[in-house]
């Protein structure tokens, strides 16, 4: 059956449904996270780029043109305001005209090309510090990482005094990107772990729906897995969905057909034998006639022929007879009352006597066991008088047939564990390990010899199961057969 998993209506429905439902929550908490992290990034980026701009334009008010040159008036306290805050510091330069270092810090990525810079507005850009510089998170100099990522302001700036020729000043502030990334790390984590909350909620929400709403399907396997193979009574799901209804009705339907065909079939057979036994009936009597009436060896021999096959079809025809009665459709039809099997069992015996005689068998019946103390009253089953009349024939003739010239065949009835048991058993040559199962089927014989159709032990075992009942054979020490028979006991 491996082969199955290849296949792709092999697999549980039950764990496709849930990976569909589940792949799309997995792909939007994805998504979720991509893009919360993203937001959180440019509102990040926004307070800085605000930050980085007053404080580029404070800078820039700090530096006064000269007719001499630029008179920077930027005190100390105003540095150390700047350089405050180790894990967050903020780095300067400024240059004129633009990348001829005057003030700051010599380590600032310089901006992007720009061919004609708007004066007085910032231009925001992301850069690598470069060497010997001052690290933004640990202060001092040539201590700073070359691959450093910072966000940095540039703010150009036209000076010069009238009748002078203007000149083009450069402002850069720069700020430490780390800090920007920690912040969108704990907005996406406080942002992820309720969502994360919510998708796993929504997984078992989802796993319960899945399993309710298969449950009508798992009804129906319980259903069609707990009958017998003879059990062809239509499946009841009323209440299932409208598509497990259908599958349940397109079943009962195909249930139907067979159903019929199975009737049909068996009508036919009962109907054959009903037809067969007065005509057999009639050629055995001719036959006994005839074998009275004949003198010659030769013709004398072709009749006695013509009568055991003539014997053996009347009796292959009573046992399709019996069978008919004991299928389902005939044995529901039948009252079952309460029936002495102890009482059956002995009846059965005595008019059994005269065909144990002719073929040489002691047959006797022992007295009731009760295996937990009860009385005879405890072999009481429910059940079909006449079925159980014929299991009790069927095995005891079994008996009769194939335990041989000079044996003893038992019949017992006891009371054990709320069950009835009746027990024939021969000290015949008995069956083989491996046919002891297969006799049950028809027209299955364990030897060829007698006068069997190879029915009888298939008989029993379909009126037992009529009657919740279980039939077995069992080995005998040092050889021969037991066969028993166990029912209900009648409450």
């Amino acid at each position: 059956m491996g082969w199955l998993a290849t296949v792709p209506g092999a697999r549980s429905l039950h764990r496709q449904l849930f990976v569909w439902l589940l792949l799309p929550q997995v792909v939007l908490w994805v998504a979720a996270a991509f893009f919360t992290y993203n937001l959180a990034a440019r509102y990040a980026n926004e307070a800085i780029d605000a930050s980085l701009s007053q404080a580029s334009r404070a800078l820039a008010r700090q530096v006064k043109p000269m007719s001499s040159g630029l008179f920077i008036d930027f005190p100390r306290s105003a540095q150390d305001i700047l350089e405050s805050d180790p894990a967050d510091r903020v780095l300067y330069t400024v240059s004129a005209p633009p990348g001829q270092f005057i003030l700051g810090n010599r380590n600032l990525p310089p901006p992007p090309p720009i061919a004609s810079p708007v004066l007085g507005e910032p231009y925001f850009y992301d850069g690598a510090l470069l060497n010997d510089g001052v690290s933004l998170r640990t202060g001092g100099t040539d201590a700073a990482s070359p691959n450093e990522r910072v966000r940095v302001a540039a703010l150009y700036l036209e000076y010069g005094d009238e009748g002078a020729p203007a000149g083009t000043m450069l402002v850069q502030v720069a700020r430490s990107r780390a800090n920007r990334e920690e912040l969108a790390r704990r907005i996406l984590v406080d942002t992820a772990l309720p969502l994360s909350a919510v998708i796993a909620l929504m997984t078992l929400i989802v796993g319960a729906g899945i399993r309710a709403g298969l449950k009508p399907l798992a009804l129906l396997r319980r259903q069609v897995e707990g009958r017998a193979a003879n059990d062809l009574a239509p499946i009841r799901l009323a209440s299932a969905p409208p598509e497990v209804r259908a599958l349940a009705q397109a079943m009962n339907t195909l249930l139907a057909e067979v159903h019929h065909n199975v009737v049909a079939q068996k009508r036919f057979i009962s109907d054959a034998a009903h037809q067969l036994r007065t005509p057999l009936a009639g050629l055995k009597s001719q036959t006994e006639l005839a074998l009275r009436e004949a003198t010659d060896p030769n013709l004398l021999e072709r009749l006695q022929r013509v009568h055991q096959s003539a014997t053996r079809s009347a009796h292959l025809v009573s046992q399709l007879l019996t069978l008919a009665r004991a299928e389902p459709e005939s044995a529901d039809q039948q009252d079952r009352v309460p029936v002495d099997l102890y009482r059956l069992a002995r009846e059965i015996t005595a008019e059994m006597v005269p065909r144990a005689l002719a073929a040489h068998v002691d047959l006797g019946c022992d007295e009731p066991e009760t295996g937990d103390g009860g009385s005879t009253a405890d072999t009481f089953v429910r059940g079909i008088s006449l079925l159980l009349r014929e299991a009790m024939v069927n095995l005891i003739d079994n008996a009769i047939r194939y335990a041989g010239s000079g044996a003893t065949v038992t019949v017992r009835v006891r009371h054990a564990a709320g069950q009835v048991r009746v027990e024939v058993e021969d000290n015949g040559p008995g069956i083989p390990p491996a046919e002891r199962e297969r006799v049950f089927e028809r027209f299955v014989r364990a030897t060829h010899d007698g006068t069997g159709c190879g029915l009888g032990l298939a008989i029993v075992r379909e009126i037992v199961e009529r009657h919740a009942g279980v039939v077995s054979l069992l080995p005998v020490h040092p050889h021969g057969t037991l066969a028993r028979l166990s029912l209900p006991a009648a409450r």
